[in-house]
């Protein structure tokens, strides 16, 4: 090798040593325009994504799941969440909405569902996972150009006493981040009405304050921001098998033995120990797979 090879081979060396070394320069530094934020594509629903000094709103694959038509035994909360969100995308006021109650009844679905329905409406979703609550100034300076309206999903939220992310949701619904404020609204799920637990000590001798009732006052407020509460409770057993029948038909059953499919659905909650939306809906998955199994089998 001459010597002028060898110094070329040495600078592209030294070449690929710097644009390594600016990497994580790029990474440990903020860029001189300031915080990196945008809003990418085109999507239905998007996830942020933490990307350096800043992030982006990071559109994720939709795959036409649960529909509107799909929630059964939840009628006048679906009528609540439905009409409130039409306000919001006709421009008239709207609320936040807080959905609270008993796991697998659907307030997650809910909110999802939402999308199909109306998209062509012009709304969009955005998960806002709780560790990512100190990120809402960015995520809504991403979306503050953007001619849609946004949903900010909020799902299963709970706090422990003195996080962070608690006094970042409040100081929004306070209206302390006011960016875009018309153009999107938060819709929160949790399985505390309060999003806290309930017991709070009363007395300074078993380690609570002076003035327990500032405590409640500071737990409760967070809830109370939410305009409107969508309660959720527990299904009774004629709307859990009218669930499970439901899914049997979109499963594609329709000959099947409907004494045997309810008795082994009341068994399913019985070892379950829950009779929810979501446990009628895998009950339904295991019963129809195993129905059409069968039935190929006798054809075979």
């Amino acid at each position: 090798m001459s010597s002028q090879d060898e110094l070329v081979t040495k600078a592209e060396r030294l070449l690929d040593r710097l644009e390594a070394l600016l990497s994580k320069v790029e990474e440990w530094f903020p860029n001189p325009g300031g915080k990196d934020t945008r809003l990418e594509g085109n999507g239905r629903i998007y996830r942020w994504v933490n990307h350096r000094n800043g992030g982006f709103l990071k559109p994720i694959p939709f795959h036409k799941g649960i529909e509107l038509n799909d929630l059964v035994g939840i009628e006048r909360q679906k009528e609540m969440l439905v009409r409130n969100t039409r306000q919001f995308l006709k421009g008239y006021e709207a609320n936040n909405v807080l959905l609270w109650g008993a796991r697998g009844t659907g307030k997650s679905s809910l909110i999802r569902a939402l999308i199909p329905a109306f998209h062509d409406e012009g709304l969009h979703l955005i998960e806002v996972a709780k560790e990512d609550l100190r990120n809402l100034p960015d995520i809504l300076e991403s979306i503050s150009s953007s001619p849609s309206r946004f949903i900010l999903f909020c799902d299963d939220l709970s706090f422990e006493t003195h996080e962070p992310g608690f006094k970042d949701l409040k100081a929004l619904l306070d209206g302390a981040l006011s960016t875009a404020s018309d153009r999107f609204l938060i819709y929160a799920t949790s399985n505390r009405r309060h999003f806290m637990p309930e017991e709070v000590a009363t007395t300074r001798g078993s380690g609570g304050e002076i003035h327990p009732e500032e405590t409640v006052d500071e737990r409760i407020s967070l809830s109370e921001r939410f305009g409107l509460w969508v309660p959720f409770y527990p299904f009774g057993q004629e709307v859990y098998l009218e669930i499970v029948f439901h899914w049997l038909h979109v499963f594609g059953l329709e000959t099947f033995d409907r004494e045997k499919a309810r008795e082994a659905a009341l068994q399913w909650t019985l070892r379950r120990g829950s009779r929810s939306g979501r446990s009628a809906y895998q009950f339904a998955r295991d019963f129809a797979g195993r129905w059409k199994m069968g039935h190929e089998q006798k054809e075979g």
